[in-house]
């Protein structure tokens, strides 16, 4: 709770709210030239967190990490492919597809391709969450029955709430055995070091890159937006994580 805590509040938006509020509190008390250099940080956070140039400079170097997997290459059969879980919020009149988050859905469609390339034996679809919500695992599970999936190919992971907690779990289904691994492509990094230190063998297939999409030339890189933001916020998510793993707190 603490470390989501602290991820919350160092999140560019609830940050430079924080910085304005104690912007205004030092106006109240008559300290205009600190209350300026607030206002003037605040302002600044919220324009370069909201820009594509420093959303993909962040997200970047996580999604080159590894590259994308090519079928082709991979000698042996590999009885497992295994998506991560994500967001998923279903309801009355909304697809499954669409009640998925959107790097959800990737992952999955990802997941089936790789499935059906490979001659796999079992996709395994992971994602749990707190009580009184929905696992994303049988979003998952729904969807790729309808793009073809057998029940009988299926084995759906329905209590991990967390990559940490997703990784023990497939140390105790799969074991040594080598398996795809599929996960968005700036979460790929965090999930392969979570994977390797529990002596998993996992082939990395990352999917659902967006830095880098507009050119570098593109003027509306340098224009605040909400995806140069949605860039910036997964980049920073992925670096707490890693603070947080390199702390020993999963």
């Amino acid at each position: 709770m603490l470390k989501e805590l602290l991820e919350v509040l160092l999140m560019p938006l609830t940050f430079a709210l924080l910085l304005g509020a104690a912007a205004l509190g030092c106006r109240v008390l008559g300290r205009k030239r600190a209350a300026a250099w607030l206002f003037g940080v605040s302002a600044a956070i919220v324009y370069l967190a909201s820009t594509g140039m420093v959303g993909d400079a962040l997200l970047g170097p996580l999604e080159h990490r590894y590259p994308p997997l090519q079928p082709g290459r991979i000698a042996e059969p590999v009885p497992y492919v295994v998506v991560l879980g994500s967001g998923y919020i279903p309801r009355d009149g909304v697809s499954v597809a669409a009640a998925l988050a959107d790097e959800g859905l990737v992952r999955i469609v990802d997941g089936v391709s790789i499935f059906r390339q490979l001659h796999s034996a079992h996709l395994v679809v992971s994602g749990g969450v707190r009580p009184g919500l929905t696992p994303s695992a049988w979003g998952y599970a729904i969807l790729a029955r309808d793009l073809g999936v057998t029940s009988d190919s299926l084995i759906v992971l329905d209590k991990p709430r967390d990559t940490d907690e997703e990784a023990h779990a497939l140390a105790n289904l799969i074991g040594p055995v080598p398996f795809v691994l599929v996960t968005s492509a700036f979460h790929m990094p965090r999930a392969m070091r979570l994977m390797l230190r529990l002596n998993l063998h996992p082939i990395p297939a990352p999917t659902g890159q967006s830095a880098g999409a507009s050119p570098v030339d593109d003027w509306r890189r340098y224009v605040p937006n909400g995806a140069g933001l949605r860039k910036t916020e997964r980049a920073l998510h992925e670096y707490f994580g890693s603070v947080a793993l390199a702390a020993g707190i999963s």
